[in-house]
């Protein structure tokens, strides 16, 4: 591949869908597949090429879908097979394309695979999970090792049927393949990929991408003394075996041309990114890095204080994220700041203050359409919608990362008030649960987002600011997030090669207020000046670029004047 080489994935902009909160149709408070059937002319206005939909298959719905017990089946509160076939029709006769996710590092404990692999050790399928014995120590039963899990406490289930522990590193009920087993691998590619393949989807995001190979599963290094459990990111991701298992994969989607973005946490060692992504490596397009979405976690995610980070720690997580076009000719980025595991961009990065958040909402829109990649978008961001209020109560915490968590510092604190109060302060800036409201379409009843003459509550309560913040409004409003949004997206398309394509450089790390950075394709440059406050400030040119012609291509609240930046504004300029 040359690195010319335009493949549609790279242009490309991707609007992620989360189905249980995106449109109900049927008024049974559950988002489902005729509803994002319905709004599909309003997602391809936006400027949008590519849908990406979480996780539809039929669950027990213990981590929403990403516990899937039969890979063919679509859940059915969300629809039927020939719902998600007719979909994907619809989407290619719009011009667009469609992703799934593809979360194959686990299934649910109710996968026909997983029923007959604890049935016996003796059954065909035992080795297609994995299985220990457990370990003694004085007399007394431990799990193999002292991995902690993603969701907390340990990764070892002692199963009393067969006497053996399995592993799941995430919930119990989502035992881990095994994917050491080459029969395993194959009965994976059949079910998973293949058949939706055969069905016209155009690829993937594939969830936990860097787990499948676990190393030797030895003990991790003690980083939390006061713990059994032990941080081991470090240890299941980007095992020996990785590049082997994604390049078979890659053989199956290359007979498709197939897209695929890995989701790729525990990767500090940026040439390993590169691995993944280098096209002659054929592992993967691109890969999601959370260097910008874990700033101002703590070491456990929740354990912080909001807004817990510098804007120079921000702009050198971002600069890590599109050093990889630099880092090799091949390779390929992603740009995002929201997905169904994050809380609102707007409230985290800028404010949700209401004189603010409209500014914050399309500062961030231009910061993102103005770097290189493939720019993702999570459904609501495009309005600016932010986080749920801090007078709701935990009753409306429904993911398990959140009620676990919650419940561990009442455990360990003895039902400390403080520390609760604490460990909710975090959740109310952080937990998932923010990402997985109803969308606010309009200001009918549910927010639109169930029919007004349902007689079910939105399976999660939807927010209280459908007023200032719906589609249907933003739509007929010129000064609106979602206007932005489409503007941005415009300039994008517009100055494709630059913008898409060009080589970032931050013009200064060291401004705690300014976010300074230019792109350069080609002897073409562009400056974007972003001011990461809510007061007005002086406009600086880094000295670099001080004495190059500017001319403004656009600015997120229309100011012209050459000398301040506006709340919240940023800017756009052409270089000469």
């Amino acid at each position: 591949m040359t690195v010319t080489e335009r493949k549609w994935w790279k242009d490309g902009v991707v609007y992620q869908i989360y189905p249980a909160s995106f449109k109900d149709s049927n008024g049974d408070g559950v988002g489902d597949l005729n509803g994002i059937l319905s709004e599909l002319d309003y997602i391809r206005s936006i400027g949008v090429d590519t849908i990406w939909i979480c996780p539809m298959y039929d669950s027990p719905q213990v981590d929403m879908g990403y516990d899937i017990r039969d890979y063919e089946k679509v859940y059915p509160p969300y629809g039927t097979n020939e719902d998600m076939e007719h979909l994907i029709a619809e989407t290619h006769a719009r011009g667009m394309r469609i992703v799934l996710d593809l979360v194959v590092n686990h299934t649910s404990d109710q996968h026909a695979w997983f029923q007959e692999s604890r049935s016996s050790k003796d059954s065909p399928k035992r080795d297609w999970y994995i299985w220990r014995p457990a370990r003694y120590i004085d007399g007394k039963r431990h799990p193999p090792n002292n991995w902690l899990g993603n969701f907390g406490g340990s990764v070892w289930q002692w199963d009393e049927h067969t006497e053996e522990y399995y592993l799941h590193l995430f919930c119990p009920e989502q035992p881990d393949l095994n994917w050491e087993n080459p029969i395993t691998r194959q009965a994976i590619y059949k079910s998973a990929m293949e058949f939706w393949l055969e069905r016209g989807v155009d690829g993937f995001r594939v969830d936990t991408v860097n787990m499948y190979s676990k190393g030797d599963m030895a003990d991790a290094p003690v980083t939390d003394p006061g713990s059994e459990w032990q941080f081991a990111g470090l240890q299941y991701c980007n095992g020996p075996r990785m590049a082997e298992f994604l390049g078979e994969m890659n053989e199956v989607l290359a007979r498709y041309d197939a897209m695929t973005v890995g989701e790729c946490p525990n990767t500090p060692d940026m040439k390993r990114v590169v691995q993944y992504v280098s096209a002659k490596e054929k592992q993967l397009n691109m890969v999601f890095q959370f260097d910008v979405v874990d700033i101002g976690q703590g070491p456990y995610k929740f354990q912080t204080t909001p807004k817990n980070y510098t804007l120079p720690s921000f702009k050198s997580a971002v600069a890590r994220t599109q050093s990889l076009l630099r880092l090799s000719p091949d390779a390929w980025t992603t740009v995002f700041l929201e997905n169904h595991d994050q809380s609102r961009s707007i409230t985290r990065f800028t404010s949700d203050a209401p004189p603010h958040r409209v500014a914050g909402g399309k500062l961030l829109a231009l910061m993102m359409c103005a770097l290189s990649g493939t720019l993702f978008i999570y459904q609501g961001q495009e309005l600016g919608m932010t986080n749920f209020p801090e007078s709701w109560d935990m009753s409306e915490y429904k993911d398990v990362d959140s009620s676990n968590y919650y419940q561990m510092v009442d455990q360990r604190s003895g039902g400390d008030a403080g520390k609760l109060a604490d460990a909710k302060r975090s959740l109310q800036h952080l937990a998932r649960d923010h990402a997985r409201v109803p969308m606010s379409w309009s200001t009918a009843r549910y927010n639109g987002f169930s029919p007004a003459e349902s007689t079910v509550e939105p399976w999660m309560r939807p927010l209280e600011d459908a007023e200032v913040c719906n589609a249907e409004q933003q739509v007929a409003d010129k000064g609106s997030v979602l206007a932005f949004w489409k503007k941005m997206l415009a300039v994008r398309r517009e100055y494709n090669d630059l913008l898409v394509h060009g080589e970032f450089d931050d013009l200064d790390n060291a401004d705690e207020e300014l976010f300074v950075f230019s792109k350069t394709w080609k002897g073409k440059r562009a400056l974007a000046v972003c001011n990461f406050t809510e007061k007005v400030r002086k406009l600086e040119v880094p000295e670099g670029v001080r004495n190059s012609k500017r001319e403004m291509l656009v600015s997120s609240v229309g100011g012209d004047d050459e000398a301040e930046l506006g709340a919240w504004e940023g800017r756009v300029y052409l270089l000469s």
